[in-house]
């Protein structure tokens, strides 16, 4: 070890090494025990004011191997943040003194409404776009952004084994690989000569969420999903801070770590350059990449008249958007001019949209125009990118997303902070580091067909005032069997109107529960073409189709039917089907019996009586009741 202290000397020469060690004199004594690199990572941080990490170290003997283990942390740390641990304390240093002066990022710009497409439901343009989007979606890689595990919903597992609806109980991950390859199936038959697409998945997880996806793929047989087709790029934490100078917080439960927390989604960008990925699709002539998040189970019946905006209006960048209302909890989709007369088209968090318009002129902020809407839609955090210009930035950039800090301050002075923060960037973040010729759009779709993410518990979500959107269990699997009514609906069949009903302290609106999945329609055309005339649905009614053959003609139903066909079985359904049905109980979130992914719902569903047709071999079948 006495060489680990002759590295020092060399060092004390050049740099000063001896003041800094006489402020860590518990360090110093610790020296022999450190190597040369170690050394090297403890000078570092002591000239970056972290002399704190070291107050707490015994004398040699005591704890050395946890010591060295620190050591470990520091270089994981320093290799998984571009620039190392020097470039995110300074850039910690300056952001936080911008958040302690109250500056806004967006000084410098003026806010004004930003061109984009704005979509109705199932018109002649809808369904051209839906079309376009399918044929291009042989083309494409899907990344899940899903680092997060349940528990702000009351759940303990990964979001991604979250039934999106218990009808079926289909989890998320399911339903998204389900709609993948509805989609690459669908692409390929509107390819004339063969075609054998196989549209890559990348999921990016963390520590937290790592194994356990992976598991629920293994354990699923990858959902149908080829496994060469899937691919798991993990995300790193950053260290926390403890106050305005940058100073690394230690871990509650652990004096030699430093406590760590996610940097945010925006790391997928750099973890998708640094993975060699991206230059893989181009090779293999794919042309477009589709960013979602985890818990929102209408996303699918967006995305493919969203691919065919970008594809035929040539975005190099295209945000999902809905209608929002003024002051809404959700980011708006808004051009930026610089007093440069540089332009952006990009998302601005909604706390910092209202003040920025009032500051450029609006008096009255952020207010609803005509339409009953803010005319800056609102982000839902998907995205469409095209593959080469995305290439091109991030070999500038090496996906570096600009970041920000928000630390909860203990009062207006604003010196110290109620908990530790850390910088964090996001996904959507992107297009504010692109050339002012990139074309940037954006897509807006009705919230219903859209929108209805799960991201809170049962008691915050009943907290919610009335008339806002709960984003939580109950409402998002609701949504989703409001929207397949909907659809339903404008097909030409008659979905009786739904009734009010309170979950879990949240008023929601009852529709009957119809579900089908991915195959049966990837658009609207497929429902079209497989809903006859004088179909009917009543309100307490269930019905789930599985099967990508199965047509609907005539049908009546007051109860539950469920449909189960293979892929070379052709069936009619006709007929009156009637029922005592499924029930929806009420049950108490707080019970501790009652698993945690149904009480966050505040229902059961109770199975008491239905019909259930199977069709296992190939041929043309007909059922009527």
């Amino acid at each position: 070890m006495d060489n680990a202290v002759d590295s020092l000397a060399g060092l004390s020469v050049t740099d000063g090494w001896d003041g800094w060690a006489s402020s860590a004199p518990n360090l110093k004594r610790n020296l022999g025990i450190l190597s040369s690199e170690e050394i090297g990572f403890a000078m570092m941080l002591l000239r970056e004011g972290q002399k704190h990490l070291f107050d707490h170290w015994p004398e040699p003997g005591v704890d050395d191997r946890r010591k060295k283990g620190y050591f470990d942390q520091v270089a994981q740390l320093n290799a998984n943040y571009p620039g190392g641990l020097v470039s995110y304390i300074q850039n910690a240093r300056k952001l936080l003194a911008d958040s302690k002066a109250g500056k806004n990022p967006s000084d410098g710009f003026t806010p004004s409404v930003p061109t984009g497409e704005v979509l109705t439901f199932g018109n002649d343009n809808f369904m051209m776009l839906e079309e376009a989007g399918v044929r291009e979606a042989r083309r494409a890689a899907f990344v899940l952004v899903a680092g997060g595990l349940g528990e702000r919903l009351g759940y303990k597992g990964i979001k991604l084994a979250l039934p999106s609806e218990t009808t079926t109980g289909r989890c998320f991950l399911q339903h998204y690989i389900e709609s993948i390859l509805a989609l690459q199936e669908a692409s390929c038959r509107l390819v004339q000569g063969q075609c054998e697409a196989e549209i890559p998945l990348v999921i990016m997880t963390s520590d937290d969420t790592h194994e356990s996806t992976l598991l629920l793929l293994e354990s699923n047989d990858y959902f149908g999903m080829k496994t060469c087709q899937v691919k798991l790029i993990k995300q790193e934490k950053v260290a926390c801070l403890t106050d305005n100078n940058a100073r690394f917080a230690l871990d509650l439960n652990d004096k030699y770590k430093i406590q760590t927390k996610p940097h945010g989604h925006g790391d997928v960008h750099a973890l998708l350059y640094s993975s060699g990925l991206l230059n893989l699709w181009q090779s293999a002539g794919l042309k477009w990449v589709l960013f979602f998040q985890d818990t929102n189970g209408l996303l699918f019946k967006a995305i493919p008249a969203s691919l065919g905006v970008s594809s035929t209006k040539g975005y190099h960048v295209n945000s999902l958007a809905v209608p929002r209302k003024a002051k809404e909890a959700m980011g708006g989709i808004t051009k930026l001019t610089h007093t440069d007369g540089s332009e952006i088209v990009t998302n601005v968090e909604y706390n910092q949209l209202d003040p920025l318009l009032r500051a450029t002129g609006h008096a009255d902020g952020d207010v609803n125009c005509e339409t009953g809407f803010s005319p800056y839609p609102g982000n839902i955090n998907q995205l469409i990118l095209d593959l080469g210009p995305y290439i091109k930035e991030l070999s500038k950039t090496r996906g570096a997303i600009a970041e920000f800090v928000n630390p909860k301050y203990k009062d207006s002075t604003k010196s110290s902070f109620k908990s530790s923060t850390r910088l964090e960037c996001m996904m959507q973040d992107y297009p504010k580091s692109l050339p002012p010729l990139a074309k940037v759009g954006f897509t807006v779709m009705d919230k219903w067909l859209a929108y209805a993410p799960v991201k809170n518990n049962p008691e915050d979500a009943s907290k919610v005032p009335k008339g806002n959107p709960y984003h939580s269990a109950t409402s998002g699997e609701m949504a989703i069997y409001k929207a397949n009514c909907l659809i339903l609906r404008k097909a030409g069949v008659h979905i009786a109107d739904p009734v009010t009903d309170i979950f879990n302290g949240q008023e929601v609106e009852l529709w009957p529960r119809i579900t089908w999945s991915p195959k049966w329609a990837s658009t609207f055309r497929d429902v079209k073409r497989k809903v006859g005339e004088c179909c009917s649905i009543s309100q307490r009614s269930t019905m789930i189709i599985n099967g990508q053959n199965i047509f609907l003609d005539g049908l009546s139903l007051d109860g539950a039917l469920v449909v189960n066909a293979n892929d070379q079985a052709e069936v009619k359904v006709t007929g009156c089907v009637q029922n005592k049905g499924w029930a929806l109980e009420h049950v108490d979130y707080k019970d501790i019996l009652i698993p945690e992914e149904t009480r966050i719902r505040g229902f059961k569903v109770c199975k008491i009586e239905q019909v259930e047709i199977n069709y296992a071999d190939p041929g043309k079948f007909s059922f009527k009741s």
